[in-house]
């Protein structure tokens, strides 16, 4: 049996929408997107903390483009818009 990993997202405290672990990759973030109906997710750290928000339309238009990997993660987006 293959073991299942699993995501945390939980409620941003100021209400600016699900909270997840910026170490999410990039794939599982839009299938969550898709999934919750929400435009953007509030990254955190292994703290907790605040790092950043993505929005679907920027996670789509990085699936395209040359830059794209399946193992890209969401502080790695962070790394490259910043």
């Amino acid at each position: 049996m293959t073991p299942i990993q699993t995501q945390h997202v939980d409620l941003d405290r100021e209400g600016a929408g699900p909270r997840v672990c910026d170490d999410m990759t990039v794939e599982v973030a839009l299938s969550l997107m898709a999934g919750a109906r929400v435009d953007h997710l509030v990254l955190c750290d292994g703290d907790e903390q605040r790092t950043g928000l993505v929005t679907l339309a920027g996670l789509a238009g990085l699936r395209d483009s040359a830059a794209y990997t399946d193992r890209l993660q969401l502080r790695d987006v962070l790394r490259l818009a910043g």
